[in-house]
């Protein structure tokens, strides 16, 4: 029986239109993957991003990709906190999931919960 779930994530990523939307796409995927989980059991998408990263809107950048096409996305600006990783992208997922959530952290951004790495 499915339960509502959040999906937790993050990345680092070059404030690049490419490399954005290559981390975001691999996150996404990879929780995807992760978590046994099909795009129609997904509610919605939230991401926040660091300040210094502007050049892609990730919510665009998974659209573009074909991605979460049926679900509700949005994307924050986090605040800036000394001691913050720059560069990092995260992710929270919203959806219907069979067994334990399985978090993702990636590309430099495991420093963020060594305990979900």
């Amino acid at each position: 029986m499915k339960k509502l779930a959040a999906l937790r994530g993050a990345v680092r990523a070059e404030n690049s239109e490419k490399d954005i939307a290559e981390q975001v796409v691999r996150l996404y995927d990879g929780l995807l993957r992760s978590n046994n989980l099909a795009e129609e059991d997904i509610v919605s998408v939230i991401f926040s991003v660091t300040d210094d990263i502007d050049a892609l809107n990730p919510a665009a950048a998974l659209r573009s990709a074909g991605r979460a096409k049926q679900s509700a996305l949005m994307v924050f600006q986090e605040g800036r906190f000394s001691g913050g990783l720059p560069g990092t992208v995260r992710m929270l997922i919203h959806c219907g999931l069979e067994g334990d959530p399985r978090h993702l952290y990636m590309n430099g951004a495991e420093v963020l919960r060594p305990d979900r790495a």
